[in-house]
């Protein structure tokens, strides 16, 4: 009866929908320094805007393997 493809798919959808309501709570709450981070790198000319936040990327990875981390520990 306990399929591991049935715990993958409700892990999937849980994580969704965890991805879900941090978007939606980001856009009410914006973090001040978020995407605006030494190292991000951002090019403006005339006709184009690139946008590569770099160290934003890094430092929300390296919290999310934290949390992880710290999860899996129990």
């Amino acid at each position: 009866m306990n399929s591991p493809l049935g715990k993958l798919f409700i892990g999937i959808g849980f994580f969704f929908i965890c991805v879900g309501l941090v978007v939606l709570l980001y856009s009410k709450y914006k973090v001040p320094f978020l995407g605006r981070l030494p190292g991000d790198i951002f090019i403006k000319k005339d006709n184009f805007v690139f946008y590569f936040p770099l160290t934003t990327s890094l430092l929300v990875s390296a919290i999310i393997s934290l949390i992880f981390f710290f999860i899996s520990k129990r």
